[in-house]
């Protein structure tokens, strides 16, 4: 039986362990340990006692049970305040185990790793370790756990002479609550993995989302927030990108980069400039010339372009970053920046730049998760995609291979803006947005005022099917050449009827595109 206090220790990650191992030691804390955390402590020179050795139970499965053993679990899980729960250890010969600091295996990372098999991931499936957070977390009154490296600070202030017996205690139900929560992460992850080819709604849905940074406030100054990322997730994102430069993000910062670089994403085929405001495109054209992207997408609104957020899927170049550094912008997110581009931008302390990967990866068909009052709403992510050999034209009025091209264009910015949605455009460019109205045709109304050039001979786009004709009718008023809708309105024929009697194109592509 051990008659000093005790830590056990068992880690895959041994960053900061021989500076932590090292102060528990001087603080007269004996070590015990298994495996190549054993082999680790004692290479640094310290003293080690094995669990094997310990418990008088040799690893067995090849390491898949090393700890799981009543004198490691009943050391931890011993209440000393409970006199029957000390003398079962005193006549069982175990010791109280003080401290426990565990780091899991690497499942995730394995999991997302290209060249691992099903059996190198099931192996990454940590047993012990859960066991011992969980349980040491359970006994937080009495036991320190401690299950990432960032906490290891955390776990040395309990030496701290001058904090009394409360303040320790709080120290360990801290410690004690991040343990479960990365447990509980760890298991979500897993679930995640084994159930991918079940249940797309199972019955208990887990996610575990792991924090990036704590955010000044959240949409207004009054709430909190903080920005979460998804380890699951190893596609081009906002979580995923670095930040190089300007002010912290905020929340609204990190909504707007989302959607921007949602958009920009969709043309993978040519380069592309995407201005956001408050959730919404202000402005979006395509070009093989950058800057001339960025002149007709700021053409768009250009009220509405200062302050807002932009997305390139092409690197910035110099010239490019010259055009944008002309007006105030809140952040700019690009697969990368050329380094007279960054010198320009950088000038501009505030202006947040953002690297999200010089390669766009394929979006995946996660799953997107709105919480509720009480609850969360779970979906497929809309991954709705049109060719031409999808649409159907419904009109007497034939479209030309440009006004399929300019249509599609039209159609694809439809799906990110917030409904109602009507958007008219040429074949590369946004002219005018009209989004969020409670009624379509005030949306129709809109998109035309906003529209900063001539909308004679454009294309519209509505994210739903016409209620009335009315929506046409105004089509017609300021010169549309072409209208893309899901279609399915039980007046549809009277919509079809006010198209052919104007000469107006009409293509339906039987896909809605809702965005609340």
């Amino acid at each position: 039986m051990l008659a000093m206090k005790t830590a056990l220790i068992s880690v895959y990650d041994k960053t900061g362990l021989e500076d932590l191992a090292t102060f528990l030691h001087k603080q007269g804390v004996q070590l015990l340990s298994t495996g190549g955390t054993l082999k680790f402590l004692r290479d640094c020179g310290l003293p080690a006692l094995s669990v094997a050795d310990y418990t008088e139970q040799p690893e067995i499965l090849d390491g898949r049970v090393k700890t799981l053993h009543p004198k490691i679990f009943g050391g931890i899980l011993a209440r000393r305040a409970n006199p029957a729960d000390m003398t079962t250890l005193a006549d069982a010969k175990m010791a109280a185990i003080d401290y426990v600091i565990v780091t899991l295996y690497p499942f995730v990372e394995t999991m997302k790793s290209a060249s691992a098999t099903e059996s190198d991931i099931i192996e990454k499936i940590d047993i012990g370790g859960v066991s011992l957070l969980r349980a040491a977390a359970k006994n937080f009154r009495d036991v320190a756990v401690v299950a990432q490296q960032s906490d290891y600070e955390a776990l040395k202030s309990l030496f701290d002479s001058s904090l009394d017996d409360n303040a320790k205690l709080s120290i360990r139900k801290h410690l004690a609550a991040k343990a479960i929560a990365h447990t509980s992460a760890y298991d979500a992850a897993i679930t995640s993995w084994l159930g991918k080819d079940f249940e797309p709604y199972p019955d208990t849905f887990s996610v575990g989302f792991s924090k990036l940074q704590d955010l000044r406030y959240g949409e207004n100054p009054h709430q909190s927030a903080a920005f979460y990322r998804d380890p699951l997730c190893s596609e081009t994102c906002v979580a995923n990108a670095k930040q190089l430069h300007g002010k912290e993000l905020s929340y609204n910062n990190i909504l707007d980069l989302d959607a921007a670089l949602e958009i920009a994403r969709s043309f993978p085929e040519i380069p592309t400039v995407v201005i956001v405001k408050h959730n919404n495109p202000c402005g979006v054209a395509c070009s093989e010339d950058l800057v001339e992207a960025w002149n007709a997408a700021r053409a768009c609104d250009p009220t509405s372009a200062y302050g807002g957020i932009t997305a390139v899927n092409r690197p910035v170049t110099a010239a490019l970053a010259e055009k944008m550094a002309e007006i105030f912008l809140e952040a700019i997110i690009a697969p990368s920046f050329e380094p007279d581009a960054l010198a320009i931008l950088e000038k501009k302390k505030n202006l947040r730049l953002l690297d999200c990967g010089g390669a766009f990866t394929a979006p995946n068909n996660q799953k997107m998760v709105r919480s509720v009052i009480g609850g969360a709403l779970v979906q497929d992510r809309d991954m709705g995609r049109l060719t031409r050999d999808d649409l159907k034209v419904v009109s007497k009025a034939q479209p030309t291979e440009e006004d399929l091209q300019g249509l599609l264009f039209a159609w694809k910015i439809a799906k990110f803006v917030k409904s109602n949605a009507i958007i008219y455009t040429n074949k590369n460019a946004t002219i005018g947005i009209g989004a969020g109205q409670m009624s379509r045709i005030d949306s129709t109304k809109i998109a035309a005022t906003k529209a900063q050039s001539p909308v004679r001979g454009a294309y519209m786009a509505s994210d739903a099917f016409f209620p009335f004709r009315d929506n046409v009718d105004l089509a017609a008023d300021i010169g549309i050449k072409a209208i893309i809708s899901p279609g399915g309105s039980i007046r549809d024929e009277e919509v079809l009827a006010a198209a052919d009697e104007h000469g107006i194109i009409m293509v339906f592509t039987g896909m809605r595109h809702f965005r609340h």
